[in-house]
């Protein structure tokens, strides 16, 4: 009789849509918190950005998979930085970078916040995928017009809606089960 394997551990992955890296698959392990942005939100994402990210600098906060960080790569992006605080995930981010080959990824070992406060670049996208029920979403959004260039954007994904304000246009919204996801843009003055 063959023997039952359903509770074998199942490892994670998530695959790479499109570019270079195309149908790629980067491992990760389990994490509190840590939801990879599914593959249909990334192929409406990177259909809002306009698929060829040719030249741009990008920072995947809360990079979790870093997922979003290395897709930005696979369609030309110029460079991502990703930072992910759990060491464990960090360290998994770290082996897809060597698997990829990908040499125009920055990885920090840092929390959102702290990054924040340290680092001075400017980046055309910033993809923003906090832990939910923990307000950080709140916390960082007023940091972000500090390091987002005049006419870059920010995808936020939240567990829920995120109105305008005096600060940020919602350019495009959606909504994926649970998932509220945005793209932002600030007001021009």
């Amino acid at each position: 009789m063959p023997r039952n394997t359903s509770n074998s551990k199942k490892q994670n992955v998530v695959r790479i849509n499109a570019g270079e890296w195309r149908s790629r698959l980067l491992k990760f392990p389990d994490a509190e918190g840590l939801r990879p942005t599914p593959e249909r939100v990334r192929q409406t994402v990177f259909n809002w950005l306009g698929q060829d990210l040719t030249g741009l600098r990008c920072l995947d906060l809360f990079a979790g998979t870093g997922v979003m960080g290395f897709e930005a790569l696979s369609r030309n992006a110029k460079m991502a930085v990703l930072v992910e605080k759990t060491s464990a995930v960090f360290k998994a981010i770290l082996e897809n970078k060597a698997t990829l080959k990908a040499d125009a990824a920055e990885v920090f070992n840092t929390d959102a916040l702290s990054f924040l406060g340290k680092n001075r670049q400017l980046f055309d996208v910033i993809f923003l995928d906090p832990p939910y029920n923990q307000g950080l979403l709140a916390k960082v959004l007023p940091l972000l017009p500090a390091h987002l260039n005049p006419d870059g954007f920010v995808y936020a994904e939240a567990e829920y809606a995120i109105e305008p304000d005096d600060v940020w246009q919602v350019v495009k919204q959606s909504k994926a089960g649970n998932v509220f996801y945005h793209l932002l843009k600030l007001h021009q003055n």
